[in-house]
């Protein structure tokens, strides 16, 4: 494994640069190089019509900060199964053999992971480096740190201005069918409520909750000042158990449609039932912010930071996980292992997984949600009674740090 190339896919995170230098350093230290595959599959493809690729020399590795989010890489979104081309293999594999390189590493989700499968298939050698905001993979992925972050920061920052309006904040988050990123970032931002596609929502009872706690606050602050956060998973379903998507949009190279609209659902709910309600009157009278024909309810109000959650910096976790299982993926291909999902480095040990089964879904724990459902957030549902068995460790769990 003399030469690899290095192909970041999907969407962008935080700490794909890490997976860069991590892979492209390890092969230096074991005297091979490293290269560049600029914008993902496409540019694999295309490989073959290159006339030159950036070699990732030391010198050139110097100019990637490790702590910005993205990937000097580049992406696409190109499912190379859905080419219409019955040479596209071979036209791969000839690519790769004009720049004389040995295998890939390949850091994606489970999108580019499902290629990756397909491309070891038919001959092609390459390792998973698992890169997912979603974090929907079996394995840790590279970039869910960095957007949970950012999305606890996104939280704490509305807080401010929905405190001065007095309004009730919907925050919309990417995810797709998973909520890891809303549960999480949810939870360190103290939201009041977080909605996630696992548990379907009963919005009478997200109401009952939002409006107890509302009117509690605003009633007991001194000056009339109180809010309510919702932080809501792109992915949930709408009553009809149909997934919200943006109509006018095209669905993706992987069949996806764009989702979009899971906030401003959420806050329609909202205001219908806060509209029908007859004691709502007698509350905003009470708080002194009910003016007849104009303020007669609280505004529910949706915000969709988008891509912000995913780009700007990395957290220090991604970037030291990015470069540990881009070295170990380099390791991995010059052992002759190819097809499988660098999980980890623990205790000096190389732990990986097939890669058809890194990318099967993984769902949020509900048992898990049903802790923080004991200490008063709102998944829009009964709050489950915590089955909380104890059991004893002989010796500390394996961590990666």
């Amino acid at each position: 494994m003399k030469r690899i190339g290095i192909i970041t896919s999907g969407g962008d995170c935080g700490g794909l640069n890490g997976v860069v230098k991590g892979a492209a350093y390890m092969a230096l230290a074991h005297g091979a190089r490293a290269f560049v595959i600029p914008s993902g599959y496409a540019g694999l493809y295309n490989l073959v019509d290159f006339d030159t690729l950036t070699e990732l020399t030391p010198e050139r590795l110097d100019k990637i900060n490790s702590n910005l989010s993205g990937s000097e890489a580049g992406h696409s979104r190109v499912k190379i199964k859905k080419i219409e081309d019955p040479e596209k293999y071979n036209r791969i594999k000839k690519g790769m053999e004009k720049f004389k390189l040995d295998g890939l590493v390949i850091s994606g989700g489970d999108d580019s992971g499902s290629v990756l499968v397909d491309l070891n298939e038919n001959g092609i050698k390459c390792v998973h480096a698992p890169k997912t905001m979603d974090m929907d993979l079996q394995t840790y992925s590279v970039g869910a740190d960095s957007s949970i972050n950012r999305i606890a920061n996104f939280i704490e920052d509305l807080k401010t201005t929905a405190i001065t309006h007095r309004r009730i904040i919907v925050l919309e988050v990417f995810g797709r069918y998973v909520g890891h990123t809303a549960f999480r970032g949810g939870i360190a931002a103290d939201a009041d409520a977080i909605i996630i596609p696992e548990i379907p929502c009963d919005f009478d009872i997200l109401y009952t909750h939002m409006k107890q706690r509302y009117f509690s606050r605003i009633l007991n602050s001194d000056v009339r000042s109180g809010t309510y956060v919702i932080v809501v998973a792109e992915g949930i379903k709408n009553a009809s158990g149909e997934d919200i998507v943006d109509e006018a949009s095209p669905a993706d190279a992987f069949g996806h449609k764009r989702l979009a609209g899971a906030g401003s659902y959420v806050c329609q709910q909202l205001t219908k039932r806060l509209k029908a309600d007859a004691g709502i009157k007698d509350l905003m009278i009470k708080t002194g912010l009910y003016v007849k024909g104009i303020n007669e309810i609280p505004e529910v109000r949706s915000v969709a930071p988008g891509h912000l959650v995913r780009c700007g910096h990395s957290s220090a976790y991604d970037v030291s996980f990015g470069k540990e299982v881009g070295a170990a993926a380099y390791i991995l291909l010059s052992q002759g292992i190819s097809g499988v999902t660098v999980t980890g480095i623990t205790h000096g040990k190389i732990r990986y997984m097939e890669t058809k089964e890194a990318i099967k879904q993984n769902l949020v724990n509900t048992h898990q949600v049903a802790i923080y459902e004991a200490m008063g957030v709102c998944f829009g549902r009964v709050a489950e009674k915590i089955q909380a068995k104890t059991e004893k460790f002989p010796q500390a769990p394996e961590r990666h740090w």
